[in-house]
């Protein structure tokens, strides 16, 4: 498992969230000429690796390096190097892999945090006043905001995209967004609070063809260190996202298969017991 632990303590941002995006880098002075566009479709690479060593170096101190992006997902107990709080472990430790595939929870989106790193495509509307991703996963689409407007009061409506403010660092794209309903980090029972936030940085290459990206998060409340993940998307021009569709129905179906295993595990441990002249007195 690769892990990076970058620097010492970074508390500031603790108790100043929306100042997040000035403590990363200072602005850059561009013109609207300038700047990369974004636009178009984008697709997840299959080779994560290595990571930009440039854009890592953005990252705030005390931050982890979590190698379960794109196509990989951690085992139960394993949360790619984050200090987690005990009470926040202690949840995750009662988690199970059947929860997920409850009539319930099979179709549950997770906020950006979790969304954004996963193998799925997107499309991105650029303007100078607004940035849209258009999401295959779940049929999202966000709005990032690129006027200069700062983010809603603490107690505004939270959501699983969250409310995202973006500027322009030099050629990169930098996205800060609070607002986010408590949901997964990792897909294994550890889940972040209603106060996490998540940014991200963006760059174009030279040629247009690649998308590269940081996603950066910190959550005081469930983790005493913060967390990062890369991303790479290859453009293919011309392509489009598909509906999603989430059937929850083959919940039911997997109850049904397990049941029936269980069933059967009960037949064979029964019929033991009576081969062994065992009694259930």
């Amino acid at each position: 498992m690769i892990r990076a632990a970058i620097g010492a303590a970074f508390l500031t941002a603790l108790t100043a969230p929306s100042a997040l995006l000035a403590q990363q880098q200072p602005a850059t002075e561009v013109t609207q000429a300038d700047l990369p566009d974004l636009s178009g479709f984008w697709a997840p690479s299959r080779q994560q690796h290595p990571y930009n060593a440039d854009m890592v170096a953005k990252l705030p101190p005390n931050t982890v390096m979590m190698d379960d992006a794109s196509y990989i997902e951690f085992p139960m107990g394993e949360y790619g190097g984050l200090d987690v709080k005990p009470e926040a472990l202690a949840k995750a430790a009662q988690w199970r892999p059947a929860e997920a595939m409850k009539l319930t929870n099979v179709c549950r989106v997770s906020s950006v945090i979790y969304t954004m790193q996963g193998p799925f495509p997107f499309e991105i509307y650029q303007t100078p006043e607004m940035i849209v991703f258009k999401l295959e996963y779940f049929d999202q689409t966000r709005i990032i905001f690129m006027d200069g407007r700062p983010h809603p009061p603490k107690d505004a409506p939270h959501s699983n995209l969250g409310h995202s403010v973006g500027r322009w660092e030099g050629r990169d794209l930098v996205i800060e967004t609070t607002h986010l309903l408590p949901s997964t980090i990792t897909n294994n029972g550890l889940d972040h609070s209603e106060n996490a936030i998540f940014v991200e940085r963006y760059q174009l290459s030279d040629d247009g063809k690649t998308l590269e990206g940081t996603q950066w998060f910190t959550d005081p409340e469930t983790v005493n260190n913060n967390g990062a993940r890369y991303m790479k998307w290859n453009a293919q021009p011309g392509n489009y996202v598909y509906p999603y569709n989430c059937d929850p129905s083959f919940a039911v179906e997997y109850d049904q298969i397990e049941e029936g295993v269980a069933t059967e595990g009960e037949a064979e441990v029964t019929g033991a017991a009576q081969t062994m002249g065992v009694t259930g007195q």
